[in-house]
C-alpha cells in the first residue's frame, strides 16, 4: 500500500510538470514567437482551455502527499515555506494575467498582461526546478523528521546552492521547449512556423549541453534526456510536431520521476545525519488511513483523468495565427 501510494505520488508530480509544464513554457514565448497583438493571442488561446484544470494536478499531488506521507508532507512544507509561498503568488499573477487579458480594452492592456504572464511563468519554473534539486539533496532534518534552523536561512538556504541553480537552469529549459513544440502542434502560421524552428534548435543545443552534464556527472539519467531531447530537435526539423511534443514529454517524465526516485525509498533526505532521512515508511501515514483514501481515490482519480482526456479531444484543433477573413 505504500509502494502504490507514492507510485501514485509521482504519477501526480508527473502530470502536473508535463501538462503545466507546456503551459508555462506558452506563457514564457507567448510575447516572443507573437510579433504583434493578434499572433500573442493565438498562442495564448492554445492553453486557454487546459491551464485551470492542468492546476489540479498540483492540488492532487500535495493532498495525496498530505494524506499518505504527512511526515513528507510537513517537512517540506515547513522548510520551504517561503519559496512555496513565492509559487502560490506567481500562480495568481499567472491567472489574473490569463483570466484579465481579454476584459480591458486596448493593446497595450493586453501587452501588459502578456508581460506579467510571461515574467511569472518564467519564475515559476526557474523555483520549481530550485526546488525538486532540493528534494533530491534533501533538506537538515533532525531525529524527530523535523526541519532544524530558523529565521530566513531555514527556508532559503537550500535555494542557494549549485544543484539548486542547475535544477533551476534544466526546469526552464524543459519548460521552453515543451511550450515550442506544443505551440508548434496546436497552431497555424508564423507562430507555428517560429515555434518549430525554435524547437529544432533547443532540442539540438540542449542535448549537446545535456551530454556534457551527463558526462560530468556519470549520469545515465541525463545522457537519456539527452538523447530526448536531440530527437525532439530532429523531429521539429522534419515537420513530425506531435512526436516532438510527446518525445519532449517523455523526456520531462523521465526527469520527474528520477528527481523522486534518486535515494531509493528515502524520499527526504536529511542533509545532517543520514539516519535521519524520511523513507517511505517512516513517513507513510497509518494502514487504515492508506485504505480509507485508496477508497476515495479509486471513485476520483478515473473520473479526473477521463474528464481531462475529454477535454483536450474537444478542443484538439490548431488556432490559426495567420489572419483568417471573415
Amino acid at each position: 500500500m505504500v509502494t502504490f501510494w507514492f507510485a501514485v505520488v509521482v504519477l501526480a508530480w508527473v502530470l502536473f510538470f508535463v501538462l503545466e509544464g507546456f503551459d508555462f513554457g506558452v506563457g514564457v514565448l507567448a510575447p516572443l514567437l507573437g510579433r504583434d497583438d493578434h499572433e500573442r493571442g493565438a498562442a495564448i488561446r492554445t492553453i486557454g482551455p487546459f491551464w485551470d484544470g492542468n492546476e489540479v494536478w498540483l492540488v492532487a499531488a500535495v493532498g495525496v502527499t498530505f494524506a499518505a506521507f504527512p511526515a513528507w508532507y510537513a517537512a517540506l512544507l515547513s522548510g520551504l515555506y517561503l519559496p512555496m509561498a513565492a509559487l502560490l503568488l506567481m500562480l495568481a499573477i499567472r491567472g489574473v494575467a490569463l483570466e484579465f487579458r481579454g476584459k480591458g480594452d486596448g493593446v497595450s492592456w493586453r501587452r501588459r498582461c502578456d508581460l506579467a504572464l510571461s515574467a511569472s511563468s518564467a519564475a515559476i519554473v526557474l523555483l520549481w526546478g530550485a526546488l525538486l534539486a532540493v528534494f533530491v539533496r534533501g533538506l537538515a532534518l533532525g531525529p524527530d523528521g523535523a526541519v532544524q534552523g530558523d529565521g530566513l536561512s531555514r527556508s532559503l538556504t537550500p535555494l542557494l546552492t549549485p544543484a539548486a541553480a542547475l535544477g533551476a537552469l534544466a526546469a526552464f529549459f524543459a519548460a521552453v521547449l515543451l511550450g515550442a513544440t506544443f505551440l508548434s502542434l496546436r497552431t497555424s502560421g508564423p507562430v507555428r512556423r517560429r515555434a518549430r524552428h525554435l524547437a529544432r534548435w533547443l532540442g539540438a543545443g540542449g542535448a549537446a549541453g545535456l551530454v556534457l552534464a551527463g558526462i560530468g556527472t556519470g549520469s545515465r539519467v541525463v545522457l537519456a534526456v539527452a538523447v530526448l531531447a536531440f530527437a525532439t530537435g530532429l523531429l521539429s526539423r522534419y515537420g513530425r510536431e506531435a512526436l516532438a511534443f510527446a518525445v519532449t514529454a517523455a523526456g520531462v517524465t523521465t526527469g520527474v520521476v528520477a528527481v523522486f526516485t534518486a535515494n531509493g525509498r528515502v524520499v527526504l533526505p536529511s542533509t545532517l545525519d543520514p539516519a535521519w532521512s524520511l523513507t517511505m515508511h517512516n513517513a507513510a501515514a497509518t494502514p487504515g488511513a492508506l485504505t480509507l483514501i485508496t477508497y476515495a481515490g479509486v471513485l476520483i482519480l478515473p473520473g479526473v483523468l477521463v474528464y481531462q482526456a475529454y477535454s483536450y479531444f474537444v478542443f484538439r484543433r490548431r488556432v490559426a495565427s495567420e489572419r483568417v477573413p471573415t
